[in-house]
Parts: structure tokens; C-alpha cells; sequence
């Protein structure tokens, strides 16, 4: 049964399973606004409820994120799921490309997943402002 996550206080069962290594979806949306789903890496930082990918400045993800007005910024969800445990983390996305923040989630992705990414000199970071956090009765403490 999924629950809403209280961001403030997540307990360490949830903070555990975005330690893990677990292969996510991120989740944007196409100027039709259909849906565009794709497998990615992603490292969250529950103190400053970010969420990052990193990513190739090219990448439709990229462009979608780029395409949403000022007015109205990008609205993205990113899930992992091992088994019956899973969570979806949503908010609005920002694509960053100053160096210190990139080479800062190539570090974080590298801690998470025991392996540095493959050099890239196009990348980009997405950066999630994380507003909702949803996850099955697992997270209960």
C-alpha cells in the first residue's frame, strides 16, 4: 500500500533504499504532454531534498526540462523498485551545467553506484527540487 513520505523526517529505512544501488526511471514530460520514461541513475540528498541525474546535454530528457516555461517549470518523477520496496520521488527540474555541480553528482552517483560514469564532456546535471515522496508500507518505522 503506498504512503506519502514525510520529507522532513523520511526514517532510515527509506534514506537506506536511496543508498542502495538500484537502477531508476526518470520520468518527463513531451510538449504533447504524454509521458517519456527512461532508465537512469539517480543520488538524492534528503537534507537538501535534491535529486540529480546525470546526463548528456543532448538527451530528450534535457530538452524537455528546457522546454518548460519560466512560468510554469518542469514537473518530473523519478521511482526505483526492488522487489515489492519501492518510491517515487516528484518535483520541478532544473538543468545545471556549471562544472562544480556536475563533477558534485558524478562524485554522488559514483558513492551510490561503486563506479565513476563514463567520461562525458556534453554533461548536465538534472537537479530535482523534491516537493512529494511516495513508497509502499516497506518504509514504515
Amino acid at each position: 500500500m503506498a504512503k506519502q513520505i514525510d520529507l522532513d523526517s523520511p526514517g532510515t529505512t527509506f534514506l537506506d533504499f536511496w543508498r542502495e544501488r538500484h537502477l531508476c526511471t526518470l520520468t518527463t514530460l513531451r510538449p504533447d504532454g504524454t509521458p517519456h520514461v527512461v532508465p537512469v541513475g539517480v543520488t538524492y540528498d534528503a537534507g537538501q531534498r535534491v535529486a540529480r541525474v546525470i546526463t548528456g546535454k543532448a538527451t530528450r530528457k534535457a530538452a524537455h526540462i528546457l522546454a518548460a516555461p519560466a512560468s510554469a517549470p518542469a514537473r518530473v518523477a523519478v521511482c526505483q523498485v526492488d522487489g515489492r520496496r519501492w518510491t517515487t520521488l516528484e518535483g520541478t527540474a532544473t538543468v545545471r551545467t556549471d562544472p562544480a555541480l556536475i563533477a558534485d553528482a558524478e562524485r554522488r552517483y559514483a558513492e551510490r553506484y561503486s563506479r565513476a560514469p563514463r567520461p562525458n564532456p556534453d554533461r548536465v546535471v538534472i537537479e530535482i527540487a523534491v516537493s512529494r515522496g511516495t513508497g509502499n508500507a516497506v518504509f514504515d518505522e
